[in-house]
């Protein structure tokens, strides 16, 4: 082969694979002439100085040597690539069988008609099947079966690399990012350094990023993978096939991507509930030799594994501060002001902070500081919605105080929760509240009260005034009949919630944080490990979680004792509700004759006065008339037919 300077490695690559299978070719061209004869395709002293001519060594020869193929192996493999490769091979094949019908090439074939042919070659445990490299088409006997080249195994020899198709639906791939946290960092270089001292082959020790599940495993293992010239893929624990002969055939495609495309694996367990009595994914990484990490919470034994621990946490709150006057620049002390609510309120990555910069900034020139400011909130608040989709509904909020009518206790009571949320990180982080552990940090509160009065009213407007997303959860999605699926439910739902910043709204609250049953079978036993799991994610959560009730003694006393307050919403009396009526019709809706103290007599709650009103004005509507008490009059029959109740005379006398 002649190399000309200036060729590139995959011109040399071409041409080299194309000598190699004219070899093959004339092995087969001379068995044809000569039947009773073997002649080598390539003696052993031939191939490694044709070899040497390609720098880097060409894909074939990488391939042969990472694993372990014999020369005839190699022939084999050859073999099964001529007729994809060379449009004559199918010919070359028909003439040594001696049968125009037979053009594709076998075991049989190889064994008759290529050098140090070894029986071993065919074994399903030998390179050539055990790393999947050859398939056996189907046929009457192991040797008279059509050989084909694995696809992927095609491309790489041709010098063409990407994912395994069968690995691609699996698996996602994890940019190594541009900046980390100093604490992420470190971890990073440990993982790598925990790879290097195993002398860059397998076996690689098994590692284990435990902690928080928000903690960045990811790119902390992504930015290792690129420091030792590698591509990460993360894999979900549930998606490890459960069959053991499925397990064993996706572990040798992974095995082999690892060595044909320098890729490494993280297997994301963190949603697994009980991942030492009866998930695959131990069984499944005890099995892989090449560079793997697991992420999860608690460490696990995997069999046969030498296994590193490493443990993960989020970024400090100073780290964060770090990371955004890293991302903004210049402009960073301008906006000092403005970096201390960012970093208590959304708990973001490296990634994250500087894709919300450059979203602002690029729109920045004109605006000043403050609306700076105010757009990386807003951009923040985007970019940390999604997770939470599955399990709640976002509540576009438009709510203000004006809108909320409470007895000034009450009233103040909510404010306090809003002062509580502003001020958590000067509390918690600077004043060093924090300090003596992760419990009882967040805020928790109860509204309680009949239907109607307020409560989730009252959450839409600290939702407005705090600039949150508000998520209602969905108890129908999140509670489950099977053991365990309630608890990882509840895990994903605070998780998102902590990285988003968003306030929790868990309606009608009783039917989730109901009394802890007696024990009297199984299913009372894990429904009281659910509520007891979710008692304690309600201590450590450091966002606001609000819980509305209309049935506040069917909560249980452990639970009631974690909450940091407890909103009592009574029901109006004549005053609040004269005052909800004024505010229920617009300055801009048409009223004529209305007479708010003879409404204020109406005995319903708040919501059902916004009911009446609006049911009142699409009736005046309609009639084209502006909105007087007889419509009025006619939208409350409406409603209390709804609540299965009757309009007395005290009620409505003299209305008309």
């Amino acid at each position: 082969m002649i190399v000309q300077i200036g060729d590139t490695w995959s011109e040399l690559n071409q041409r080299f694979l194309v000598a190699a299978l004219a070899r093959v070719r004339a092995a087969l061209d001379r068995h044809a002439a000569a039947p009773g004869e073997t002649s080598p395709a390539a003696s052993d002293s031939e191939w490694p100085g044709f070899a040497a001519e390609v720098v880097p060594p060409a894909a074939l020869s990488t391939l042969s040597e990472m694993l372990g193929l014999s020369p005839f192996e190699r022939d084999v493999l050859l073999l099964a690539a001529g007729p994809e490769l060379d449009a004559g091979f199918a010919a070359s094949c028909a003439s040594a069988r001696g049968d125009p019908r037979l053009s594709y090439p076998t075991f049989g074939l190889a064994l008759a008609a290529l050098s140090g042919a070894h029986w071993s070659a065919l074994s399903p445990a030998g390179p050539l099947r055990g790393w999947r490299l050859i398939e056996l088409g189907p046929g009457e006997t192991i040797v008279g079966s059509p050989l084909r080249i694995d696809e992927r195994v095609l491309h790489y020899l041709t010098g063409v690399s990407y994912l395994d198709e069968a690995l691609a639906a699996l698996v996602e791939s994890v940019p190594a990012p541009a900046v980390l946290a100093h604490s992420q960092t470190r971890i990073a270089e440990l993982l790598a350094a925990t790879w290097t001292r195993a002398g860059g082959s397998p076996p690689f020790p098994l590692v284990e990023l435990c902690g928080d599940a928000l903690a960045g495993k990811d790119i902390i293992a992504a930015r290792a993978c690129q420091s030792l010239g590698l591509r990460l893929y993360v894999m979900r624990a549930s998606d490890v096939p459960i069959s053991a002969s499925d397990r064993e055939a996706l572990t040798r495609r992974w095995e082999r991507e690892m060595l044909l495309g320098g890729a490494a694996l993280l297997l994301d367990c963190e949603d697994l509930t009980d991942i030492a009595g009866g998930s695959p994914a131990p069984a499944f990484l005890s099995r892989l030799h090449g560079p793997v990490v697991a992420a999860t919470r608690e460490p696990f034994n995997v069999p046969r594994r030498p296994t590193v621990l490493l443990d993960v946490a989020r970024p400090s709150a100073e780290e964060q501060r770090s990371l955004w006057r890293g991302a903004l620049g210049p402009i960073a002390t301008e906006l000092n002001g403005h970096l201390d609510p960012l970093v208590a309120q959304f708990n973001l990555d490296a990634t994250t902070i500087h894709a919300a910069t450059d979203d602002v900034l690029r729109a920045s020139v004109a605006m000043d500081r403050v609306s700076v400011g105010e757009r990386l909130w807003e951009s923040c608040r985007i970019r940390a919605r999604g997770r939470l989709g599955g399990l709640a509904q976002r509540i576009e909020t438009s709510a203000a105080w004006d809108d909320l009518v409470l007895p000034p206790q009450q009233e103040e009571m909510v404010q306090q929760i809003a002062s509580h949320v502003r001020q958590r990180l000067r509390v918690y982080e600077d004043w060093g509240f924090a300090a003596g552990g992760g419990r009882g940090l967040g805020m928790s509160a109860l509204f309680a009260g009949p239907s109607g009065t307020g409560k989730t009213l009252a959450a839409e407007v600290l939702a407005s005034e705090l600039r949150l997303d508000l998520y209602r959860i969905d108890l129908s999605q999140v509670v489950s009949k099977y053991i365990g699926e309630t608890e990882k439910n509840l895990r994903r739902v605070f998780d998102a919630a902590e990285e988003s910043g968003a306030i929790l709204l868990f309606d009608e609250a009783d039917a989730l944080f109901g009394k802890r049953s007696e024990v009297k079978d199984s299913h009372d036993r894990y429904a009281n490990v659910e509520v007891s799991y979710l008692l304690q994610r309600m201590e450590a959560y450091r966002g606001l979680a609000i819980l509305t009730t209309n049935l506040k003694s069917a909560l249980d006393l452990a639970f009631m004792r974690r909450l940091r307050v407890v909103v009592q919403f009574p029901f109006p009396d004549v005053g609040q509700r004269a005052e909800i009526w004024r505010r229920s019709f617009p300055a801009a809706s048409p009223v004529d004759g209305l007479d708010i103290g003879k409404l204020a007599r109406l005995n319903v709650a708040g919501g059902s006065i916004r009911n009446i009103a609006v049911g009142a004005a699409f009736l005046a509507a309609d009639a084209a008339e502006p909105i007087r008490m007889i419509h009025v009059l006619r939208a409350a029959r409406t409603e209390y037919a709804k609540l299965e109740k009757s309009l007395t005379e005290a009620e409505v006398g003299g209305w008309v």
